[in-house]
Formats: C-alpha cells, structure tokens, sequence
C-alpha cells in the first residue's frame, strides 16, 4: 500500500491530524525528514529531535512553508549520550503538551567506537538512546493515548548472531560495524515486541518497521569499497524508505501492536526476534545499564 507522500500542496492529505502531536528522532535527514514532514502536513505539530539545529533548520523550514505554519519545533537529541537523551525528554515533558505519536527513526550503521556511557557503539545509539527516550516519556504516551510508538528497525535483524551481553559493553570489534548493526536492528525488534506486550490495553501501540535498503546518511562511514554491495542490494530513496513508517504511524491495525512491518504488511521476524524470553532479557540488561 502507498501512501501519497508526494501530493501537490493543493491536494488534500489523507488524515488530518490537527491536534496530534509527534516527535520524530534522526528527522533532519532521510526518512525522518519525509516522516516528520508528512506528519505536519497533515496537521500534526511535530518535535524533530536531532544533533544540530544548523542541519535541521532546512527540515523546519521546509515543514513551514508546505504547511504556512510554524508547526514544528527543534529539540536537541545525541543518542550516543544518555544525559543528552534524558535533558530532551525533559524539554519535552516540560511543554506540557501530550504525546501521541513517538518514532524512534534515528540511527548509524558502518561506525565504531563506544558510546559516551561506555557501550558498544551502534547498540548504545540504535537501540539504547531510544529505550531511554521511550522509558521517559512512556507516561505521556499513556496518558495520551491512542498513541503509537514506531520504532524503525531492519531486515538487517535475520542475520544477527544473537545477544551477547559482554560485547555490548565493549568498543565495535567488525571492521565494517555491519554485524553491530544487525545486532542492534534485532535489539530494536524485539523491544518494540516487548513494549507491545507491556502496554497492551493502555491504548498505546508498538510497531517495528523495515523500510527497506534506504539511500541515506546512516551508511556515510561504511567504508567505500563496500557501498558498492548496498546498491546491488536495490536502495531505495527516502520517500519509498519512509512509507512503511507512515503506514503503522496512520493506519496500522491498533491490535497488531508488537508486531514486525516491511513493505506496508504485516511481516514475520526471525525466530530470535520472536523469542519472548530473549526480549524480556534484553529489558532487564537494558535496565540494569541505565541504573
């Protein structure tokens, strides 16, 4: 199903969202950009947590002349920094405002290194800033449902060699960081999927989505003699990368919460992804590196 992304600003959207509120991470570049910019145009105020407000400012802009409204807002958000991501949360909260759609969209694939509380690099950004972010701003949710929380994941996840608390703990140990970010697209998976299950009934929904192979800026560090295998693999631009992420922030069945999109459907994850025990023990060690 497709989503009319790109319609000519005199053409009505498809759902009007005046009154909803949305924050969108990563939503300066890339499928964030389309996401948030498709959420205000529909009437959504929307929070674009990203870096920089110098790179940003090109979103907003943007946002403000499609829509002729000044209906989004700039929040600082480095993920790789649990302080940054906790002093965000805490801007959000102190506007008052409800909170009816969280897209956990940012990410980084092909780097190295440690996060600046001492994780494994793209596991502390892909997966950790966001279950910090959501954990601090699961009571607004609640208290403002229906609400969604769509976190993008990958298809990446299926070749994931499972979890292994250790090495989460210690800087990337690939050359590429390709194996680090399937790790982390699995941690992301299953998260949503336990998130579904803690919040089921609260009128609060969780979806993970695949969007697809997306040109975008989270593969600017892989290394350059393998770019060349991610185009072979069919990039999509970031207009067709953002509509599956629309489709479960819009209109995916309330009742599939927890559960695994590609390609606008319903789709299986990998059998790890689907392991309840594993998703609940993610949680825990999760928990356990935020106290």
């Amino acid at each position: 199903m497709n989503l009319p992304v790109d319609l000519p600003l005199n053409q009505p959207v498809a759902q009007d969202l005046t009154g909803r509120v949305a924050l969108v991470t990563g939503a300066n570049t890339g499928i964030g950009r389309i996401t948030a910019r498709e959420l205000a145009r529909r009437g959504a105020e929307v929070f674009l947590a990203t870096r920089s407000l110098a790179r940003t400012q090109p979103a907003l802009d943007e946002i403000a002349q499609l829509t002729g409204r000044p209906g989004a807002h700039w929040l600082e958000l480095d993920l790789a920094d649990f302080a940054s991501v906790r002093a965000c949360a805490q801007r959000f909260l102190a506007s008052g405002r409800p909170l009816h759609l969280l897209v956990n969209n940012a990410g980084l694939g092909g780097q190295r290194g440690l996060s600046r509380d001492g994780l494994e690099l793209t596991f502390g950004v892909n997966h950790m800033g966001h279950f910090l972010l959501t954990q601090l701003l699961r009571e607004r949710l609640v208290a403002s449902a229906p609400a969604r929380v769509v976190t993008v994941a990958s298809r990446a996840h299926q070749w994931a060699p499972g979890l292994d608390w250790a090495e989460l703990r210690r800087p990337t140990r690939s050359l590429t960081g390709i194996r680090e970010y399937m790790v982390s697209k699995l941690a992301n998976v299953l998260f949503s999927a336990e998130l579904g299950r803690q919040l089921a009934g609260s009128g609060v929904s969780s979806y993970a989505v695949h969007p697809g192979v997306v040109d975008t800026e989270i593969w600017r560090q892989v290394p350059r003699l393998l770019r060349p295998l991610l185009k072979l693999r069919g990039l999509r631009d970031p207009e067709q990368g953002a509509q599956t992420t629309l489709y479960c922030a819009l209109q995916a069945p309330q009742h599939e919460t927890g559960c695994y999109y590609a390609d606008s459907a319903l789709k299986t994850p990998s059998k790890l992804a689907q392991d309840q025990r594993l998703a609940a023990e993610l949680w825990r060690f999760s928990e356990q590196i935020l106290s």
